[in-house]
């Protein structure tokens, strides 16, 4: 069903699919988007036991191009701390796009394809609502010396995220087969040019399907009308996402907060640690070194209220201690869980702590993320 809330906002390829299949579309990055179809719990567990399709066409899809990979990478490098210059063809990077102190302006993942005619490009998507952000970063700094391409009106980007992902798929092309957990490759999917990437977004085995607007109604349907798969809305999506202990552009990282204390050192290169060559190295150099003042936390409450996004966590004085991030009940865990930024001091596995939640004070424990078990594939 589409609001009048929505009327005024940008619609992806699948809007009047959305519609059709019963969606209920609210506003997102100024995407009119499916917040849940059946619901939200239904369709995190479908998730979770099947396989679920998420439309995520409002991400920014773009592409860099140089004389060959080292240069294009090279270049990237001089914005982002992850070692791109190593990524071999077919191969993808978690990365971030840092300011001058060590601020995050964004996550992203960059692919090197592998396919003839594409050494020198590389490709990279950005969150929906930083894309045209990070692409005038990316023009002002590195424009001389790439070609940059947007997607942003052209191509759709489609989820399809579970442990029936991949029987699903191969019904269609052999990449299932081929592909690790972190890598792309092309197919050609019932005469639909498709990017396939065996990433997502929910701590499930799954893919990502880029494929030009056009065709992006034909593939959502093909793959829907398997008994395994169903839609999955943006709700699902966050929870799934939440208990994989994966961050969210905006809530758990921003422009003030640097990778260290978001957790986030893993997407900085071993080498680059080291070697710097990117915006705010010093700080985060020295932030590694040092250690940092809060950290960011997996929280598991007792009960069944969730703890939402700026509920204060308190010491046993009621002390301010932190700030959760983002909450949700987590429909596989079965109990609230929740990111919070809390001082270094409390933020060790096991720590008792308390956050208010309207007015009344909700127990919980630091807990080792992320709270489900990833079921990534590498093959």
């Amino acid at each position: 069903m589409a609001g009048a809330e929505t009327s005024n906002l940008l619609q992806t390829p699948l809007n009047d699919t959305h519609i059709a299949w019963g969606g209920r579309m609210v506003g997102f990055a100024g995407y009119a988007m499916p917040v849940q179809y059946k619901g939200i719990v239904d369709e995190h567990n479908h998730t979770r036991n099947e396989a679920s399709l998420f439309d995520v066409s409002h991400m920014g899809q773009v592409a860099v191009k140089g004389a060959d990979h080292e240069t294009a990478a090279r270049a990237l490098e001089s914005l982002m701390p992850g070692d791109l210059v190593g990524l071999k063809p077919g191969e993808m990077r978690y990365t971030l796009l840092l300011n001058d102190n060590g601020g995050i302006e964004d996550d992203l993942i960059v692919t090197r394809p592998a396919e003839a005619g594409t050494d020198g490009t590389l490709l990279i998507v950005f969150n929906a609502g930083r894309k045209d952000h990070d692409v005038a970063i990316l023009k002002a700094a590195l424009g001389d010396k790439l070609d940059i391409d947007t997607f942003f009106d052209s191509k759709a980007l489609l989820a399809l995220q579970g442990p029936k992902a991949a029987d699903v798929l191969s019904r269609y092309c052999d990449l299932p087969q081929k592909l690790s957990f972190m890598n792309a490759a092309a197919a050609t999917i019932e005469g639909i040019d498709v990017y396939v990437s065996r990433a997502g977004y929910t701590g499930e085995d799954g893919f990502e399907l880029s494929v030009a607007n056009e065709d992006a109604v034909k593939l959502a349907e093909l793959l829907v009308s398997n008994d395994e798969v169903e839609p999955a809305g943006l709700g699902a999506r966050d929870s799934l996402r939440l208990e994989a202990g994966l961050c969210l552009y905006g809530h758990d990282m921003d422009d003030q907060r640097d990778p260290i204390s978001a957790g986030l050192i893993f997407a900085i290169g071993k080498g680059r640690r080291v070697e710097g060559g990117f915006p705010g190295a010093s700080k985060v150099q020295k932030l590694i070194a040092d250690g940092v003042a809060e950290k960011r936390v997996g929280i598991l409450f007792e009960g069944r209220m969730p703890v939402r996004e700026g509920a204060d966590i308190v010491d046993e004085s009621g002390n301010p201690i932190g700030k959760v991030t983002s909450g949700t009940f987590g429909p596989t865990i079965g109990s609230p869980v929740a990111f919070a930024y809390v001082q270094a001091e409390k933020a060790k596995i096991g720590t008792e702590l308390t956050a208010i939640v309207r007015g009344k004070p909700a127990k919980g424990t630091v807990t080792k993320l992320p709270f489900t078990p990833a079921n990534y594939v590498r093959l």
